[in-house]
């Protein structure tokens, strides 16, 4: 008989500020334990010592995470000019430097390169599987991959400050799966000069912002508390971008069943996704059939 999981039914997103210096999976710990809910996770995943945005979803908005994990996100991080690293940030070690300082006209014109649709190479240490096995383990035993470019849209990268001669600090709006270490990298080649990620903060992601994050402190000092309870953000936030049908009572039901049923809707295209809801509560995500949609996620709320 399988063990029932402990804790409370509680389904929302709550935004997370992160702290540098603890991993993603650990805050999801946190805040399951401090939501005491039955069912956590996270949409993108942010490096240790990366800031910002982490939004965790708990129960039924755990359904919702893919459409968060696939919408624009935008970075603010500071690049380390003049020194290339094995990691591509500042937690690595240095492996190339260079005297050489482009002048901010000259960074400017380099960065039209990694905008619009581009292919990246992921950092030697990331998450990337290769042969089965995480390429960051086969890079602290020492080898070095060949890993393949992957396809990545860049919606835009600005040079927002120079901090001095060595840093910079670039902004970049970007969709699902990009390095931004590889982009310090790669400009960095593109100079001539070498480059590493020196810091990087989550400004947004989708719908969540940063400043309307909490703080790990925070979620600790109001852990099982209604305090913490008010911070918690609809489901329904993680399906911004889809557009919404509304279902008809008697529908309800039938989605949640996981069959077809008749909504009502407008501007929406036959065999677009959708989401379905009901007194402003999400029922279901499908594709829309004129005039019904087929379920593919349902919420039970």
């Amino acid at each position: 008989m399988a063990r029932k999981r402990k804790g409370r039914d509680i389904s929302g997103w709550l935004v997370v500020d992160k702290p540098a210096g603890i991993t993603s999976t650990a805050v999801v710990n946190k805040v399951r334990w401090a939501m005491d809910a039955k069912k956590a996770g996270h949409a993108g995943t942010l490096d240790p010592e990366a800031t910002g945005v982490l939004a965790i979803a708990l129960g039924e908005a755990t359904k919702t995470v893919p459409f968060i994990t696939d919408a624009l996100k935008a970075n603010s991080f500071t690049v380390r000019l003049g020194q290339s690293t094995n990691t591509d940030d500042a937690e690595g070690e240095v492996i190339a430097t260079s005297d050489l300082r482009p002048d901010d006209a000259a960074i400017k014109a380099a960065l039209g390169a990694f905008i619009g649709d581009i292919m990246q190479v992921p950092p030697q240490f990331s998450a990337v599987k290769v042969d089965g096995e995480r390429a960051y383990k086969k890079a602290r035993d020492g080898e070095e991959m060949n890993l393949a470019a992957r396809p990545l849209w860049v919606e835009e990268l600005l040079l927002i400050d120079r901090l001095d001669a060595d840093h910079i600090v670039l902004e970049m709006t970007c969709g699902k799966g990009g390095y931004v270490r590889s982009i310090a990298r790669d400009l960095g080649e593109a100079l001539g000069c070498h480059a590493h990620v020196k810091s990087l903060r989550r400004v947004w992601s989708g719908p969540f912002q940063a400043s309307d994050g909490v703080t790990l402190d925070q979620v600790d000092a109001m852990a099982k508390t209604p305090e913490l309870d008010a911070f918690l953000q609809p489901l329904e936030v993680g399906l911004t971008d889809l557009p919404e049908v509304r279902c008809l009572a008697e529908s309800v039901a039938k989605l949640r069943n996981g069959n077809p049923a008749s909504v009502i809707a407008s501007d929406v295209e036959y065999g677009e996704e959708v989401w379905a809801s009901y007194d402003g509560k999400a029922i279901a995500v499908g594709t829309y059939r004129g005039g019904e949609i087929q379920p593919s996620r349902v919420f039970v709320v």
